[in-house]
Order: C-alpha cells, then sequence, then structure tokens
C-alpha cells in the first residue's frame, strides 16, 4: 500500500501522500503532532529539511541544469539511456512474475534523477511506482513539469480507456536520508550519482536489485587531455568492494559512442561536468575556441552494474 512507502524526514512518522499537501501521522513523533509538506504546483515535494542541508541551494546549479538537458535531448547519450532501460526492463519482467504470485507493487528509486532525462524511459519498463529523488530542486522541478505534462504524476489519473501508467513522485531529498520505509523497494538506479551502501541496503527489499551507471576507462579522453596536463583515469570499479557486504554482482555491460561535437555542445557538455571548474580557463577558452572552427571529436565510454541484495540467511 502506497501510503506506508514514505515516512517523514523529520520524525520518520508514516508520511501519507495527497495531491496538496503530504502529512505524516504523528505516531512516531514524540509531541504527536503532524508535521506537512506541501506539493508544489509542479508537482514535486520538497522533503528535504534545513539541517540536511551543507549549503543554501544543494546539488545541480540551473545553468548545470539547463546544459545538461541541451546536450542529453541532443542525443549524445542515448546508447546509454538505451542500455539502461533495456536491462532495467528484463529485471523488471522477471520481477512481475514473483510479485504478481504476491500481490505486491514493483517500487523503484531513481536516485540522484536530476532534470529526469534517464527517469522518463525508465517509467515505460514496468513498474508501478518511480520515486524520482535528487537533492537539487531546480532539476526536480524540471522533472516534474515534464512528468506533468505527460499525465504521470501519482496524482494524475489516467483518462477513461487509457492503459495504466507508472505513477512518478518527484522528490527533493537526500541519498543519505531517504524518506522512505525499510525494505519497501524492488530497486534503485543511481546513474552518475552517490552510491551509499547502508542506505541503499536499508530501503531495498530482499534480492531488491542495484543498477548503476558509471564513465568508463577513457571516456572523454581526448576531451580529458587538451584540459589537463596529467589526465587521470576513471577507476569504475572502486566502489564495488563498499557494496560488497550488502550486494553482489550480477553483470556489467559497456557501450560507447563516437561524439562529433560542436562548439555549443562542447560548452554545454563542460558545462553539465566536473571538468567545468576542475580545469583552467584558458585550458577550457583554448578547446572552445579550437572547435569554433573544427568540429571536435571524442568517445563517450560507459559501464553498466547490476547488482543484487545478498538475502539474510
Amino acid at each position: 500500500m502506497l501510503v506506508s512507502l514514505f515516512i517523514c524526514p523529520l520524525c520518520q512518522s508514516p508520511l501519507i501522500p495527497a495531491a496538496d499537501t503530504w502529512r505524516c501521522d504523528g505516531s512516531l513523533n514524540p509531541k504527536q503532532t503532524a508535521h506537512p509538506f506541501d506539493v508544489a504546483r509542479q508537482g514535486y515535494v520538497n522533503l528535504l529539511p534545513v539541517q540536511q542541508k551543507k549549503s543554501k541551494a544543494p546539488g545541480d546549479s540551473q545553468q548545470s541544469i539547463e546544459a545538461r538537458q541541451r546536450f542529453l535531448n541532443a542525443g549524445h547519450y542515448q546508447s546509454l539511456n538505451d542500455l539502461i532501460c533495456q536491462k532495467m526492463a528484463e529485471l523488471l519482467s522477471l520481477e512481475k512474475v514473483k510479485t504478481n504470485q504476491k500481490g505486491q507493487p514493483i517500487n523503484w528509486l531513481d536516485i540522484g534523477c536530476g532534470e529526469g532525462y534517464y527517469t522518463q524511459p525508465m517509467a515505460q519498463t514496468g513498474m508501478d511506482t518511480l520515486i524520482a529523488a535528487d537533492i537539487s530542486k531546480p532539476a526536480v522541478l524540471e522533472l516534474a513539469k515534464v512528468s506533468k505534462a505527460l499525465g504521470r504524476l501519482w496524482y494524475q489519473k489516467p483518462e477513461d480507456g487509457a492503459a495504466k501508467t507508472t505513477a512518478i513522485y518527484p522528490l527533493v531529498t537526500s541519498a543519505a536520508y531517504l524518506p522512505l520505509r525499510t525494505h519497501s523497494l524492488t530497486g534503485i538506479s543511481s546513474i552518475f550519482s552517490p552510491i551509499l551502501p547502508e542506505a541503499f541496503n536499508e530501503v531495498l527489499s530482499d534480492a531488491g536489485y542495484l543498477i548503476i551507471a558509471k564513465p568508463d576507462i577513457e571516456h572523454l579522453a581526448t576531451m580529458r587531455e587538451a584540459l589537463f596536463d596529467d589526465v587521470r583515469e576513471h577507476d569504475s570499479d572502486k566502489f564495488l568492494q563498499a557494496l560488497s557486504p550488502y550486494f553482489k554482482l550480477l553483470d556489467r555491460y559497456r557501450v560507447s559512442t563516437e561524439l562529433t561535437l560542436s562548439a555549443e555542445d562542447l560548452a554545454d557538455l563542460l558545462t553539465m561536468t566536473p571538468y567545468a571548474y576542475r580545469a583552467r580557463s584558458e585550458k577550457r577558452q583554448a578547446l572552445l575556441a579550437k572547435v569554433a572552427t573544427t568540429p571536435f571529436t571524442t568517445e563517450a565510454k560507459f559501464i553498466v552494474y547490476i547488482l543484487q541484495k545478498i538475502t539474510a540467511q
């Protein structure tokens, strides 16, 4: 039952969704008072208390979000998107066989969802509930607007005769303090986002799935060589040891795409990555000046991990 899926970020009491205001029942609050969380007109809910913020405006900036939207909507990372959704659909088709026998819903969390480029296609892979969570309010706002326009928000009912759609819940929240009931999720996806073994283990059900996407070795190699004197390779597997007490690796998949970028595309790519502030300004300007006359070529390389929660004996 969806009523028990969420918990209050302030007192951990059950949190009850509603179209205008989410309210906890106050059962775990020493004062027995209910905490309210208003639903924004765009359709998202802010469940990030002030005490969980590390800055005034945590997460990606509006500039970074807009650059990422332009770059991704141009299709540069479409091959990665396709791979993620293909593997997710395969997992969920197997899961449906099991859950249909038990009558349990399939609940999925996309952590660090940003403005939803990967999230929206995920909603077509077969889960009942898709929680889209990010610490950046501007990013979640963009995701909520698109979800609302598509009729996918949790409080929007399908038109008469229309097929049932996945209910999307856009949340502003911290990955370290997930406002979700223990063992309530079928799966979690983390696409270039935080990896928090204990937090993920806490909210995933037994044998739940974890899909992680990371840059692979030599990702954007020619761009990094142009920006840095000393290029450090991505250590894509470094987080697996931290996950090993809770998760087993089922498989890993690699995908690569040759990119031919205009000056505008390259500027957006720089803005949406850490290279925007790690590289020296003169290096960035020299690269952009060179691309002003000749398109820039590089290769995007990714690795996608499929893991499963180790069932307690």
